[in-house]
């Protein structure tokens, strides 16, 4: 966690006419930038399903809802993963699920004494036409008998993470439990029939959203530099678009840091 003292000197950075800017997200340990030029496109309002790439456009908005889902489930620690089924027919309506979700998840912060609970869910069609389940992932030991309590529609499974590094902590369990929970996130950008329109595509606990710090400077290595200083150590994970041939968009960073 950074200290205040930093935070607010932050947020006064005023953006550079042109250079590198770096949006930096503490609680997750993680940050990704771009170059702006001196010269800048207006943007443009395209209605859905008239972009002119629709595939491109699908794989970037399935790209920022990961790392969204990634950002938060790394930021509040969700690092212990659940699924939650119907019984008998089960569940084949996308509305009533999320009925359901918003009482489980009321009940189950009522029987842990009423606090503010981060989570995520995210729902998935079964592949034997048994209908919507939903995954999710929460960020403390919780008994399985409240669980079950709370749901009262089925079952409960409980997933353990596994094949974790070595010295590994929450934060590389929540990213690993964001992992899992992103690939049936993603689905939706690819498959029509999992996507129903009007309804988000998963949903989380509110209040709990990431903070966001942002960084500018004259190259890629400046801002990455700041934020590395910031955490007092160099990244775990670290991408840029120079090593992407095929890369459309303008020159681009991203980092990971802490386990």
């Amino acid at each position: 966690m950074l200290p205040d003292s930093t935070h607010a000197h932050l947020r006064t950075l005023a953006r550079p006419d042109s250079g590198w800017t770096f949006s930096l997200f503490p609680g997750a340990s993680e940050g990704g930038g771009t170059f702006h030029g001196s010269t800048r496109r207006a943007p443009s309002y395209v209605s859905r399903g008239f972009a002119a790439d629709p595939e491109r456009a699908a794989a970037e908005a399935g790209r920022r809802a990961r790392a969204s889902l990634r950002r938060y489930c790394a930021a509040n620690r969700l690092n212990r993963l659940g699924t939650l089924t119907f019984a008998g027919d089960g569940c084949h309506e996308p509305a009533l699920l999320r009925t359901h979700l918003g009482e489980f998840f009321r009940s189950l912060r009522s029987s842990l004494g009423g606090n503010p609970l981060p989570y995520v869910w995210v729902p998935e069609w079964h592949k034997s036409g048994h209908g919507l389940h939903a995954h999710f992932a929460v960020g403390r030991y919780i008994k399985r008998s409240l669980i079950d309590a709370a749901w009262g529609h089925g079952f409960v499974h409980i997933k353990l993470l596994a094949d974790l590094p070595v010295g590994s902590g929450s934060l590389t369990e929540a990213r690993r439990a964001a992992g899992y929970l992103s690939k049936y996130v993603a689905k939706t950008f690819t498959d029509l029939d999992a996507r129903v329109l009007g309804l988000h595509r998963y949903d989380v606990a509110q209040g709990f959203k990431p903070e966001v710090l942002s960084l500018s400077g004259t190259t890629a290595g400046d801002v990455l530099a700041q934020a590395s200083d910031l955490f007092s150590s160099a990244p775990v994970h670290q991408w840029s678009s120079a090593e992407n041939e095929d890369w459309k968009g303008p020159p681009a960073v991203w980092a990971q840091w802490g386990r």
